[in-house]
């Protein structure tokens, strides 16, 4: 990809090619890696993020933007294989031919979790969103935030684990959930892109999770670690 001393390719003439294995070359095939999954992520997404754009930010729409949010499940869980099975060799980068396995292996398994978490933080947000005609205390509020934060994270670890173990539903999200108070760490890193995505939507612009979605799975990756090594040594064969 980029040319320098390291791992060598031979052409059809018979003559080889040497390929970088420096910090730049592995820098700009990072880079080739996130540009590639984030428009791939984008691609498989589009027909519900096209649905959202039109629907506006009226309150009575949530349960439509929750239809639209589908593709994402398996969208992201796509991304998340193709990030953790990136190919560390320069030479032979295919990151569109990762994706879109990760998509095959994945669409099915990741909508049997993404589709009740959906409809469950739809809830939440409708009842939010019409607090004042619910007749409750302002505490239950506060409770409810908390409560579809919680789901948020244990939909991160899901979602992790749906796309790197063949597992069947009920098992990813009791382990899901074990995760999430087993290795603190972890969640509370996912708790800290949440804020920072979050953070800059409010700040900057709408967009912001969209365009840097690869930047921040790859991030959730890497906090996911020691989730990741304990499901491969205690809870695979």
């Amino acid at each position: 990809m980029i040319s320098g001393a390291g791992s060598r390719q031979t052409t059809a003439t018979g003559s080889a090619v040497s390929f970088g294995i420096g910090p730049l070359s592995r820098a700009a095939a990072l880079i080739h890696t996130l540009v590639t999954v984030e428009a791939l992520l984008l691609v498989a997404a589009s027909p519900g993020l096209v649905g959202l754009l039109l629907l506006g930010p009226d309150p009575a729409g949530l349960p439509l933007a929750a239809v639209c949010l589908l593709p994402l499940g398996p969208a992201t869980a796509a991304a998340l294989y193709a990030l953790h099975h990136r190919d560390h060799d320069l030479a032979d980068l295919h990151p569109a031919r990762a994706y879109w396995r990760g998509w095959r292996l994945n669409a099915l398994p990741s909508l049997r979790l993404w589709t009740p978490l959906l409809a469950w933080l739809t809830v939440i947000a409708f009842t939010l969103t019409h607090f004042s005609a619910t007749g409750l205390p302002g505490w239950w509020a506060v409770l409810l935030t908390a409560i579809g934060a919680g789901s948020l994270l244990w939909g991160a670890h899901a979602l992790v684990l749906t796309a790197l173990f063949a597992f069947r539903a009920r098992d990813t999200a009791r382990l899901a959930g074990y995760f999430l108070f087993r290795h603190g760490r972890a969640t509370l890193a996912a708790a800290s892109l949440l804020v920072l995505t979050v953070t800059g939507t409010t700040l900057l612009t709408e967009a912001l999770p969209a365009l840097l979605a690869a930047p921040l799975l790859l991030s959730l990756l890497h906090s996911s670690r020691p989730v990741i090594a304990e499901t491969q040594e205690e809870f695979t064969v």
